[in-house]
């Protein structure tokens, strides 16, 4: 039985792509209220077209025959937050624990410094060595984290966020949890997925994104 990596790789490709491209030579700017329900009902609609789509999706053939669309949390756009960007590539490449026995290796790229229900906080970003190494995703970075939700009203193992280098802009990006969704082994078990790490773990709940089928 193959085990396929349990994060998305290409959702959004071509959408970031463009966003970053006109915004290239700019610090990086909070969407407007108007603007982020446009971006998140495309993402929305992005991420059920990928769960539908039988070479995509994460989903048991009989599951994905029945999928109407996930659960999402409310869009919450206090939830998408300007973050400080701290580059930090000293750390030694590491083993990534997953949920199976696979040691993917990745390395530290920096820290978000951001502000969220009055809370200083701050998560770090990696980035795949492997990943590095595939055409179009060179600049891919990773971001899995846990919150008190985890369990409760989204997946207990913890969610992620992708991001991308020239998203990252004069030392500033937008980080938005209404784009957090779950890993493919929240699904199947036939996928080996990262385990979030300790210095991920945020103590505010994050109640935006992709919730809990169950």
């Amino acid at each position: 039985m193959m085990l396929r990596s349990c994060y998305r790789l290409y959702i959004l490709l071509i959408f970031l792509t463009t966003a970053t491209a006109a915004v290239a030579q700019t610090p990086s700017k909070r969407p407007t209220p108007q603007e982020h329900v446009q971006a998140i009902a495309k993402f929305q609609q992005t991420l059920n077209a990928e769960y539908r789509n039988p070479a995509e999706s994460p989903l048991p053939p009989a599951v994905r025959e029945k999928f109407t669309g996930l659960a999402f949390f409310p869009v919450n756009y206090s939830a998408c937050v300007l973050a400080r960007f701290v580059r930090d590539s000293s750390q030694a490449p590491f083993p990534m624990p997953t949920s199976t026995a696979r040691r993917p290796l990745y390395q530290k790229y920096g820290e978000l410094h951001f502000v969220l229900e009055g809370q200083a906080l701050h998560l770090t970003v990696y980035q795949s060595l492997d990943l590095k190494q595939k055409p179009g995703f060179e600049d891919y970075l990773f971001i899995p984290f846990t919150d008190p939700t985890n369990g409760h009203t989204s997946y207990g193992g913890g969610r992620y966020l992708d991001m991308r280098l020239g998203q990252i802009q004069q030392g500033q990006a937008v980080l938005d949890f209404n784009q957090a969704y779950n890993p493919f082994c929240a699904y199947s078990p036939l996928y080996s997925c990262p385990v979030p790490p300790a210095e991920n773990r945020l103590l505010v709940a994050i109640q935006a994104g992709v919730m809990s089928d169950h």
